[in-house]
């Protein structure tokens, strides 16, 4: 039988280290992955790899206030930098408190390593004091998971571990470490590259040029193409060879969310983000288009509704790293399995080489013009302050130059709607998972990766609740990233839900007193108070309700140098539109 091709060709003689801990061990290899930063809470499983740690300087550990704060942070870091994310938590309650973050990295294909304490190996499976199998919990939301038994095997497995989480389409990866595996001694042997049985052969990651011809014969007879970038492109860094290619072929881009940046949304020819919220013009052009050209997505369900009628008239091209993708949400007509930044490249050489010359599209780029001028996104003039028109003065202040993250609901989609986006990660959500209180410590993390940006978590009052805790983290670890909740009093996207479909009839909804509901109009009801509870953590505050304080009032936050709460209370009437309803097309688009 022929042996499956390999990563490497030759392995060179493992580097033999001196006498040490297995958790002495863990940290070697962290170094040697140039690890930087840890987000980590101890507890007795985990213990000794936390003295460990301390006997280094050249790792930065942060103490979140909450497993999942840590582990929403090491996500940050890794979505903002492209590095690895880690985070590292105790056995039993600490480790299952990880799984969200974990989740969240599978569904948006972000680059983690978590590493856990487990048990001692004797106890393992006799539901011991703090044990889980975690392990076995995350294998369906994970890339690979290790549960090391011999810790002469630490050094090959982190070696796998950082591989994995990083090659191909990017995922997280869980590393489970008895105690006993902490503590034993040895000299390890570090490997200088890692060797894997694959599934697919090294080529068939990478486009044929005869497949690139025939996307560029596709392409030649096509007068309304359109090009729906996703997450791939930023994960492989395509992003100049994605600018290169709509601009030689003249075509409209419509990204994801989740490729929100990888191609500037300032640009002719952007058509911004589509899908349920995005643009009605970038929608209404994915619809009618001849041919769809699909470069590192996934045809999600918030982006297609019914697939069925999702491109009806469109012949559609499929260039992913991932060949489980291929025909699994959306029969294509051609698919390509290929490294998104080699495809593109080459595409641009073939192209120049054939001299190519896009057809004539004239009517096409009117009609989108058109489209663009009367469907923006919009916002109806309020007395109140709108929670799109502060996202649109925050633009405006930060001149763009300045780094989002979110937690989950309204606000996070007015984010993407009314920030404009001109650089890859630069958006920072939890999208594929949508997980409530991903923002701040998202943002934490992306803060610690890009000190020398602006960082400001755009939130809303029930997400930023669900990890308020890390305000502690930001000040005790001196990280200035911002907060500005769009504080509504509700949980804005599902009061959305109720009064679109459900008769307005509020099912545990409102998040203050129900019999006196905070509001602009009645802010002395306005529950809980921000201001105070981030002065409480040592964290500058401040609530805004006019207008005409708002510009001043986000200036101040972005002038402080130190983390800062802004809470700009805004009406829980609002809704977010363009709105496409779960599992309907285009043409049932709400616009009003």
């Amino acid at each position: 039988m022929k042996k499956d091709s390999t990563t490497s060709v030759a392995q060179p003689k493992p580097a033999i280290g001196r006498e040490m801990k297995g958790a002495d061990c863990v940290v070697e290899c962290l170094i040697r992955e140039g690890v930087d930063v840890v987000f980590a809470y101890p507890g007795g499983a985990s213990q000794e790899l936390h003295q460990a740690l301390a006997r280094t300087d050249k790792i930065r550990v942060i103490l979140p206030r909450h497993e999942q704060g840590g582990s929403f942070a090491a996500e940050g870091y890794a979505r903002v930098s492209g590095k690895v994310g880690v985070c590292m938590a105790t056995s039993g309650p600490g480790a299952t408190n990880l799984v969200s973050a974990i989740a969240d990295a599978f569904m948006d294909s972000i680059p983690l390593v978590a590493i856990t304490g487990q048990v001692f190996s004797k106890y393992i499976g006799k539901m011991a004091f703090q044990e889980t199998d975690f392990y076995g919990m995350t294998l369906p939301i994970v890339k690979h998971s290790y549960l090391v038994l011999d810790a002469k095997e630490l050094p090959r497995i982190f070696k796998e571990a950082f591989h994995l989480a990083k090659s191909g389409r990017p995922g997280p990866v869980v590393i489970d470490i008895p105690k006993d595996v902490q503590q034993a001694k040895f000299q390890p042997a570090f490997p200088s590259a890692v060797e894997f049985r694959n599934t697919y052969a090294a080529a068939s990651q990478h486009a044929t040029d005869d497949q690139l011809k025939h996307v560029l014969g596709l392409l030649s007879e096509a007068t309304k193409p359109v090009l729906y970038a996703g997450g791939g492109i930023i994960s492989a860094e395509a992003e100049r060879e994605l600018k290169e290619f709509a601009e030689r072929g003249n075509i409209p881009v419509a990204t994801t969310l989740m490729g929100v940046g990888g191609f500037p949304e300032t640009h002719p020819l952007s058509m911004q983000w589509f899908g349920m919220h995005g643009s009605a013009y970038g929608n209404w052009a994915v619809d009618q288009c001849d041919l769809l050209m699909v470069v590192g997505a996934r045809f999600d369900d918030r982006i297609t509704g019914d697939t069925g009628k999702f491109a009806a008239h469109a012949r559609i091209v499929h260039i992913d790293i991932d060949a489980s993708e291929h025909n699994k949400n959306k029969r294509v007509l051609l698919p390509i399995v290929s490294d998104v930044k080699h495809a593109l490249g080459r595409l641009n050489t073939l192209a120049k080489a054939a001299k190519y010359t896009p057809p004539p599209m004239q009517e096409w780029h009117q009609q989108i013009a058109k489209w663009k001028t009367e469907h923006p996104f919009r916002f109806e003039p309020s007395k109140h302050i709108q929670p799109q028109e502060a996202v649109q003065v925050l633009y405006e202040l930060t001149k763009g130059d300045a780094i989002i993250a979110t937690g989950v609901g309204q606000h996070q989609m007015w984010a993407a709607q009314f920030y404009r986006f001109s650089e890859p990660r630069r958006y920072i959500s939890s999208l594929g998972l949508g997980a409530m209180g991903f923002g701040y410590p998202a943002a934490l993390g992306a803060k610690v990766a890009r000190p020398d940006k602006q960082v400001i978590d755009i939130d809303g009052d029930g997400s930023f609740m669900m990890n308020i805790q890390e305000l502690a983290t930001a000040r005790i670890e001196q990280i200035a990233a911002k907060a500005m909740i769009l504080n509504n009093q509700h949980l804005g996207m599902v009061v959305q839900w109720e009064d679109r479909f459900y008769g307005s009839v509020r099912g545990n909804t409102i998040l203050g007193d129900e019999s006196n509901v905070g509001s602009p109009d009645n802010p002395d009801a306005l529950y809980p108070d921000f201001v105070k509870i981030a002065e409480g953590f040592g964290v500058k505050g401040r609530r805004v309700l006019k207008k005409s304080e708002l510009r001043a009032a986000i200036q101040e936050m972005l002038d402080h140098d130190g983390p800062f709460v802004l809470d700009v209370i805004v009406p829980y009437t609002e809704h977010v539109l363009p709105m496409i309803p779960a599992g309907r097309t285009v043409k049932d688009m709400l616009l009003k």
